[in-house]
């Protein structure tokens, strides 16, 4: 590993990184893909009403944005962001190759979806996805107030997702409806 240290965020992260960094730099990780695929039973949901989170599932690419993060702070950074992406350990801290908007590439701290987890939700229709995210709420607020600011983040960011924007019209339906 090089004497640099980056994380990559692709949803809170992205507008709410909590930590300090040196650059910020939009950048691209394939093989992965935004999806809602977790099960939230702390931030987003309850165990007895869970919601949805972000993970990385397999497949395909996604666009987020990328922290390096100063040598002197990278121990402090690194114990915040297993704190705060791990709270019930559905994730895997991995290292990844990242493409960064100016072609640079650098191997990032990744917070990938672990499919052999409880909390793992897999590929949902989108219908049911709406049925867990609608009403859900947890230690770090209301689950449609997070896919909310990721749609709004995304679209601030330039990043096309028609299927969070139609998941977004789909659970607004559903909590309009009581």
């Amino acid at each position: 590993m090089s004497d640099e240290f980056w994380v990559f965020g692709y949803g809170s992260l992205m507008w709410r990184p909590g930590f300090a960094f040196a650059e910020r730099a939009p950048a691209s990780l394939q093989g992965r893909h935004r999806a809602f695929c977790i099960y939230s039973v702390h931030h987003r949901g309850t165990p007895e009403r869970p919601g949805l989170v972000l993970g990385l599932a397999p497949g395909g690419s996604v666009r987020g944005m990328a922290y390096r993060i100063a040598p002197a702070d990278w121990a402090k950074v690194q114990a915040y962001l297993m704190e705060r992406e791990q709270p019930t350990e559905t994730y895997v801290a991995a290292h990844r190759s990242v493409r960064l908007a100016d072609g640079r590439r650098v191997v990032a701290l990744v917070f990938l979806s672990d499919p052999g987890h409880p909390q793992w939700a897999g590929a949902l229709v989108p219908e049911r996805q709406a049925e867990l995210i609608a009403g859900a709420t947890g230690l770090s607020g209301r689950n449609i107030d997070y896919l909310a600011d990721l749609v709004e983040h995304l679209a601030e960011m330039e990043i096309r997702d028609p299927a969070m924007q139609a998941l977004l019209r789909l659970v607004e339906a559903r909590e309009a409806k009581g």
